[in-house]
């Protein structure tokens, strides 16, 4: 007489995802680097942590990150590239309105919203370091490009340099606002992530990720760029 068959038994309920790589190398590093720079720029302008000779270095590496951090953004893996996580403002709104009732599903990448506020915290970080280069105490510092450009632009810059923090720390707290909500209300933890690269969730589709020499290189030729325009405003 033959054995009964058995039916395979059900996964439990609430049974854990494998973890899948979501994010390559270069953008957790371009990540943690700004927010270090970021902390060190705030640390030498308003407490005068070390000269500011040294705000001034912290602010050349800030834009040799965004130049990178925008060429990675075309040039970059899937989840770090703008067409992988820019969404039109219709598909925000459908996010926003899923999030608010508890059936956003999670992302491979930015979500809608995260892919938003990505571009905002990139165009901020960018317009302060930008204008740090045209401004001037008016005193014993000044930017390297001061020399370049008439006394308004040196004024309109230093102005907006000195309202940019406000703004840019206002957005820092939103953001991390937002990590913590994920974590406490959707028991989604965004930090670790950014930190392995990998999250618990099924892709779909596998995504692909590019060699990190072209990181490398799209790093080298930020720094170069930036380095040459300081040297091109300080030669004046």
């Amino acid at each position: 007489m033959l054995g009964r068959m058995h039916e395979p038994t059900p996964p439990p309920p609430h049974a854990t995802v494998d973890a899948a790589r979501v994010w390559d190398l270069p953008t957790r590093i371009f990540h943690w680097s700004l927010v270090a720079l970021i902390l060190l720029q705030y640390a030498t302008g308003e407490f005068g942590l070390l000269s500011m000779q040294w705000h001034y270095l912290f602010g050349y590496a800030t834009l040799a990150l965004i130049v990178f951090r925008v060429l990675w953004g075309f040039l970059g893996s899937d989840t770090s590239r703008f067409a992988h996580f820019v969404r039109s403002p219709l598909a925000v709104f459908h996010y926003a309105r899923a999030l608010v009732g508890g059936e956003a599903r999670r992302e491979a990448g930015h979500n809608p919203l995260g892919g938003w506020s990505v571009l905002l915290m990139l165009a901020l970080v960018s317009l302060q370091a930008v204008s740090g280069l045209f401004t001037t105490d008016d005193v014993t510092e000044e930017g390297p490009l001061v020399a370049r450009v008439s006394d308004a632009t040196i004024t309109l810059m230093t102005s907006i340099h000195h309202l940019g923090r406000y703004l840019l720390l206002a957005l820092i707290a939103l953001h991390v606002g937002a990590v913590v909500m994920h974590w406490v209300v959707r028991r989604e933890n965004l930090v670790s992530p950014m930190l392995d690269g990998r999250a618990p969730l099924e892709v779909a589709q596998p995504l692909r990720f590019v060699p990190a020499w072209r990181a490398l290189g799209l790093l080298l030729l930020s720094a170069a760029s930036i380095w040459a325009l300081v040297a091109w405003g300080e030669a004046a």
